[in-house]
């Protein structure tokens, strides 16, 4: 793992795998390391999910001041929306929206790709489709499956690859990608990480040597790859643990 990079200016992070367990909370241990992170960097979390679940994961665990937040740049949905900490609450700075003629089709598509292929599940937990705005979300068990039940359903990521498929071949001009271990997300054309990385360098006016980022799924098929296939320093880690443990060695080097 990269040993700390006196030039990194912000330190950008996957959430789900990467910062925590998929859609858990963060640790006590990740969120202390994330509040001693603000007092020296900007810190950047990326994520395919909506707003709230970064809430619920993340904000409602950090025990930071108003000048340490301020340092914290929020991107849901893979950069489509931008959020920071302004007058003590949380602005969204940009949001770019599918349109909803648009989101009605995707739905559609969605659903009926799920059920022709027998991937349409009666025993759910939660939402099986999410509008995200900019992102509409197809979850398998629902948004708020257990990580094991997930796991379980698609172990080698073969039932998501065909739906997938199945999927992108009739929403031609979108982009259907592989999200979680058992979710789709369908956004504009060339939306990703990457797309987010641009929108958060033209949002701080930095380049891509200032950023160094941390992901889980840096695998050329994982929704992290964007990212380090544009030429940013990435570091692939295998679980919140593997953050940890280097967001300790960077802030002690």
């Amino acid at each position: 793992m990269t040993s700390h990079d006196p030039d990194a200016r912000v330190l950008a992070f996957d959430l789900d795998g990467t910062l925590a367990e998929s859609k858990t909370a963060i640790t006590p241990r990740m969120a202390g390391l994330l509040v001693d992170l603000l007092d020296e960097v900007q810190v950047c979390i990326i994520s395919g999910g909506a707003f709230p679940q970064f809430q619920t994961q993340v904000l409602d665990r950090l025990d930071a001041t108003d000048e340490q937040l301020a340092k914290l740049n929020l991107m849901p949905t893979n950069g489509t929306r931008y959020y920071l900490h302004r007058d003590g609450g949380w602005r969204e700075i940009y949001a770019e929206d599918l349109p909803e003629d648009t989101k009605r089709k995707v739905v559609g598509v969605l659903t009926e790709g799920a059920k022709t292929l027998g991937l349409w599940e009666d025993k759910t937990w939660g939402d099986i489709i999410e509008d995200r705005g900019s992102q509409i979300t197809f979850s398998a068990l629902g948004q708020q499956a257990p990580v094991a039940e997930k796991t379980a359903w698609d172990p080698d990521g073969a039932k998501k690859e065909r739906l997938r498929a199945w999927a992108a071949e009739r929403l031609p001009g979108l982009e259907v990608r592989s999200g979680g271990s058992t979710s789709i997300d369908v956004t504009a054309e060339g939306i990703d990480k990457a797309h987010g990385m641009r929108k958060l360098m033209a949002e701080l006016h930095i380049g891509m040597d200032d950023i160094l980022f941390v992901g889980d799924r840096l695998d050329p098929q994982g929704n992290d790859h964007p990212v380090e296939a544009m030429g940013i320093r990435s570091v692939a880690v295998k679980g919140w643990q593997d953050t940890a443990d280097f967001v300790q060695g960077w802030l002690e080097s």
